[in-house]
């Protein structure tokens, strides 16, 4: 289990952030997008789909293809992203 500097926790969201500027113009043009709500100490990264993203019936293969690839692509310490609604 990893304990977090304050800092360290903070640059690592902003990592995280970063990654998915790549990935929200995609979700916006249909009136959809994310938000990180949780980074745990085992490095797994917890989002919440908003607006078309809800129910949007694509949104586990957006996850695993688009949101996933982006953020482990520039941090592959992250073990996984998994959607909590």
């Amino acid at each position: 289990m990893k304990f977090w500097r304050m800092n360290d926790k903070q640059e690592m969201l902003d990592r995280i952030e970063d990654a998915l500027s790549l990935v929200r113009p995609h979700l916006q043009v249909d009136g959809g997008d994310v938000e990180v709500v949780e980074l745990t100490d085992d490095m797994h990264v917890k989002i919440r789909w908003k607006g078309m993203c809800e129910s949007c019936s694509m949104s586990a293969m957006t996850l695993r293809a688009g949101i996933q690839e982006a953020i482990r692509g520039k941090i592959p310490e992250i073990v996984g992203v998994e959607a909590i609604n």
